[in-house]
């Protein structure tokens, strides 16, 4: 089925992944990133969004700074909720559907298994209470509408944990990472997979957990991107990703929860996919960053690798 579609935030990392791989499919898809559409000013939302036709509006748009959340509170219930009941309201009143971009961090982490989507939700932060707001907001619109749960975000389109990881470890002989907080990537091109065949199925509303499959906590998550990277070459100075714990990290501002895992069981009943495992997509991203700097020269990010 055809859609119009609409990416609220396309200049993010999922947003701009969303908007060139749908695009390659053949979906008419219209961006929107942050100079075009302020999310803090709720009438340039009703304007910029009333002159559009569409069925379909995905939000990837958000304030993520977690510390900042805790820190500047209004901003973030301003970007996080209020302005998705907005997007909730202009999609219900064109009868189009509205799929908003949610977190992990909507949890409190103290469960013993992944986190299925009727987990009641218990942030420890403003940040994952604001987006938690968000999702009330989006539901209370329209049951129709649908808040996909993403995890540990990492892509081709703005530098992530992985680039980072990697980068340092070429720069530096020594590289760290938190050891005891677990929750599974999602890959952007892997979700822009995903999340297309839920486009013809209107029916699916409510909360959906959309990431790759597995877990792991930070260090694991680095070690197998610099392994990925040793394999293919990497000039890398530190092989091995040193254990840090949760609790020294004295900067952060919000608390974390520690362990934050997906299910994806409701997603594969609903479309018979299985995501597929987190390694594997790491494993991709490393081999398409490292042959892309390869081929086209200094990467415009920043990356050295």
């Amino acid at each position: 089925m055809k859609h119009a579609i609409v990416i609220v935030g396309s200049g993010g990392r999922l947003g701009a992944a969303l908007l060139r791989e749908w695009r390659k499919r053949g979906a008419e898809v219209i961006g929107l990133d942050r100079t075009q559409l302020d999310l803090g000013d709720d009438q340039a939302i009703r304007d910029r969004l009333g002159v559009l036709d569409f069925d379909v509006l995905v939000n990837c748009a958000a304030q993520t700074n977690v510390d900042r959340c805790e820190r500047e509170v209004d901003e973030a219930f301003r970007v996080n909720s209020r302005a998705v009941a907005i997007l909730a309201e202009i999609c219900a009143r064109k009868k189009a559907r509205c799929i908003h971009v949610s977190t992990d961090y909507v949890f409190d982490g103290t469960k013993e298994a992944p986190y299925v989507e009727e987990d009641e939700p218990r942030p420890l932060s403003k940040y994952g209470e604001s987006k938690w707001s968000g999702e009330r907001e989006l539901l209370a619109a329209s049951s129709g509408h649908l808040a996909i749960r993403v995890s540990w975000v990492f892509g081709p389109d703005r530098a992530s944990f992985v680039d980072q990881i990697i980068d340092r470890a070429v720069k530096q002989d020594r590289v760290e990472a938190i050891a005891d907080k677990v929750s599974v990537p999602t890959y952007t091109l892997d979700a822009a997979h995903l999340l297309l065949p839920l486009l013809d199925r209107p029916s699916v509303g409510g909360v959906l957990h959309v990431c790759n499959a597995g877990e792991c906590s930070w260090q694991e998550y680095g070690q197998h991107a610099l392994d990925c990277a040793a394999a293919i070459g990497a000039p890398l100075r530190a092989r091995q990703v040193e254990p840090l714990k949760l609790a020294d990290m004295k900067a952060f501002v919000a608390r974390r929860p520690v362990y934050t895992p997906l299910a994806t069981g409701k997603f594969t009943q609903l479309t018979g996919i299985a995501p597929r495992p987190w390694q594997d997509a790491v494993e991709d991203y490393v081999r398409t960053i490292f042959s892309s700097r390869a081929t086209s020269g200094p990467d415009p990010s920043g990356r050295s690798f």
